[in-house]
């Protein structure tokens, strides 16, 4: 699709303009939400498509694929959208939502899933560290973005409870951190199992400045580093287990590089974390699997690099266009027209990987 035609697509300005506007866009180092008043207004029919197929009127983030059920990380990916698209009452909406039937834990974190047609629809008051962590980020950054003191406060308690269920010394190197995937089941007596796309190091970072939190950016820090190594030998599986050994792939838990792990490289580039071999790794995969009008890898096998899953969705070409794009020295991604009719999950890419063009990669738009 031609930058013109996206742009017409969405109501947005010419195409003479939008350079301007982006790359006046771009956050300075350690930025916050310089981008997001451009959004709002160049992309804001996209966020109404997205709520309309994805959020319910009372607040509730819904993934059809998985029975209707409402996960905390919908809730605070569907937070910081709100929050990037200037749209308070949304926010309102989702977080109330989310402190009244997730928030049940009583420290701070969410319960990980509410399943609505069950008779006991939180069943499971395990938490999901990202969940927790992204609904944190949308909070420090709602509290400027809408001049709201209580956010901040509700994202300090969060990122309290998190530095002090979901942080522990790696027995790999007892130096350094792992932010664990959940505050139950992942220290085990002989092993810590650790999911890499948990780590979105610009969040961490700016949840720690703002709350003074400082586990959080170490974590982040340690955990840089740690994907350094579990690069070397190709991309980054779902799930690894450190032990007193090292880091290896998690027994038991998927180590394929798949629906999980594919978000490791946007959250590294929306970092400024670009060159780092874990994006790197899977520039390599896109260039080698991604081919025009045929499906975009979703499952791959890390050990031999054999596709076993690809989908048409468009939320996964746009990611891997914006992968590729930023490995590139070219200006311009084949990023597809948002649909609102995919999944909610390659939606929800779809949208975070704009937001992630827009303040990183201002090159990287929609050719």
């Amino acid at each position: 699709m031609k930058r013109r035609e996206f742009l017409g697509r969405l109501g947005a300005a010419p195409a003479s303009l939008i350079g301007a506007q982006v790359a006046s866009a771009l956050p300075a180092q350690g930025g916050g939400l310089l981008g997001t008043a451009d959004l709002a207004q160049t992309a804001r029919p996209v966020w109404e498509a997205w709520k309309a197929a994805y959020l319910r009127n009372d607040g509730r983030v819904v993934d059809g694929l998985q029975g209707d059920a409402s996960h905390s990380e919908g809730q605070a990916y569907g937070a910081l959208l709100a929050t990037e698209f200037s749209d308070p009452f949304t926010l309102e909406k989702i977080v109330a939502w989310s402190e009244a039937n997730l928030a049940v834990r009583g420290d701070g974190l969410m319960a990980w899933r509410y399943m609505p047609d069950a008779d006991n629809p939180v069943e499971d008051f395990n938490n999901a560290s990202d969940g927790d962590l992204f609904m944190a980020w949308a909070l420090v950054r709602a509290a400027k973005q809408f001049n709201h003191a209580p956010y901040l406060t509700k994202a300090t308690k969060i990122a309290e409870a998190l530095a002090a269920r979901c942080i522990v010394a790696n027995p790999a190197n007892p130096a350094e951190t792992l932010f664990l995937p959940g505050a139950q089941g992942f220290v085990q007596k002989d092993r810590v199992v650790f999911n890499p796309s948990y780590i979105m190091p610009r969040a961490m970072q700016e949840v720690a400045e703002e709350t003074g939190v400082t586990e959080l950016a170490r974590a982040a820090q340690d955990a840089e580093f740690i994907m350094l190594g579990l690069a070397e030998s190709g991309p980054i599986p779902d799930w690894v287990q450190a032990d007193s050994t090292g880091l290896s792939p998690a027994t038991g838990f998927s180590v394929n590089v798949g629906y999980e792990a594919m978000r490791i490289p946007l959250y590294f580039i929306w970092s400024g974390l670009g060159h780092h071999p874990a994006v790197t790794q899977m520039e390599r995969v896109y260039s080698r699997t991604v081919k025009p009008r045929m499906p975009v890898p979703t499952i791959i096998e890390a050990s031999s690099g054999v596709v076993l899953e690809a989908s048409n969705d468009p939320g996964y070409r746009a990611l891997s266009s914006l992968v590729t794009c930023a490995r590139s020295d070219r200006v311009g991604a084949d990023i597809p027209a948002f649909d609102p009719s995919q999944p909610y999950y390659p939606a929800t890419l779809q949208m975070l990987t704009m937001v992630a063009a827009n303040q990183v990669v201002p090159e990287c738009v929609p050719i």
